[in-house]
């Protein structure tokens, strides 16, 4: 037997067993009597069993078979409207699953942004991927992300760039240089100080933004790590200083001075597809948008 049962006829079944006759199921399907007894029919043909004796008309009832079948119809159809509900929430981003491309640096914004998003829209599923920001990128483009969020990146082929947030650029500086008095030092006052800037290979849109923001800048010393740069920043004899962007607490150094880089600050956005966005990932894309900015006091890098 090779069946091919429609949810159509496992309605009928159901509704002519719930109300023990073809016409009363009738009335209930909103459908004529001959209707229903032809999809009675077809599907008995289809399993190959006699779901209903019907040698009282008008009444008619289950035969063993058809009892022992009534619940799983009954499943089935349930079954079907969960997912016809689903496809529904799915179409309305009330619910379904974003695939997000991220990395450990937007932890503490994604973190929020999900919180708020499943206070208002619980069934909704946003699964983290971490990866490098490149390979975030193809990601999106080949389709095993749905959107990916990227810093610095101000085009990317095939793909539409939707902001979300910026960070700042923080600059450290030796606690007992002049400028470390300054609140928020300008480009002009630090571009005679050494900066110790990563090789533009290693982050090229960074290096790009650090030196547009401060033009004529002074190169000094590699940027290394994080937490060596600012040790050997705080221990050098000759006075230089540092930029990153935000990505957690900031590091506990001895004789560093940090401050924000006024009217410069690095663009982070939401890579998706060309075309409309997925109701799941737009609800996404507002609550990233909605979510406050996170305490001043935050950690940062020159790497991705």
């Amino acid at each position: 037997m090779d069946a091919a049962v429609e949810l159509r006829q496992l309605e009928y079944f159901v509704a002519v067993a719930e109300e023990l006759g073809l016409g009363r199921a009738a009335e209930r399907l909103n459908a004529g009597r001959d209707a229903v007894g032809r999809q009675i029919d077809g599907l008995e043909r289809e399993l190959g069993l006699r779901l209903f004796d019907r040698t009282a008309p008008p009444h008619v009832r289950l035969t063993a078979a058809g009892e022992r079948l009534l619940p799983e119809a009954r499943a089935a159809l349930a079954a079907a409207g969960r997912v016809r509900e689903t496809a529904s929430g799915i179409v309305g981003g009330t619910e379904g699953l974003v695939r997000l491309g991220t990395s450990r640096a937007f932890a503490d914004r994604v973190y929020r942004a999900l919180g708020a998003l499943a206070e208002r829209r619980p069934r909704l599923r946003v699964r983290l991927e971490r990866a490098p920001q490149d390979a975030r990128l193809a990601a999106v483009r080949s389709g095993t992300f749905d959107a990916a969020l990227v810093r610095t990146v101000r085009r990317a082929d095939g793909m539409v760039l939707h902001p979300v947030w910026t960070d700042p650029l923080i600059v450290a500086l030796p606690a007992g240089h002049p400028l470390a008095a300054h609140p928020e030092p300008r480009a002009e006052q630090l571009a005679g100080l050494p900066l110790r800037l990563a090789p533009r290979e290693a982050n090229p849109a960074f290096h790009d933004l650090v030196t547009a923001a401060v033009p004529g800048w002074t190169p000094g010393p590699p940027f290394t790590t994080l937490q060596d740069t600012l040790a050997d920043l705080a221990a050098a004899p000759e006075p230089s200083w540092t930029v990153f962007y935000p990505v957690g607490a900031l590091p506990q150094t001895p004789r560093i001075t940090f401050r924000t880089l006024p009217a410069h600050r690095v663009p982070i956005s939401l890579a998706v597809p060309p075309g409309p966005l997925p109701p799941p990932v737009q609800a996404l894309l507002e609550a990233l948008t909605a979510t406050p900015l996170p305490s001043p006091r935050q950690a940062s890098a020159q790497s991705r």
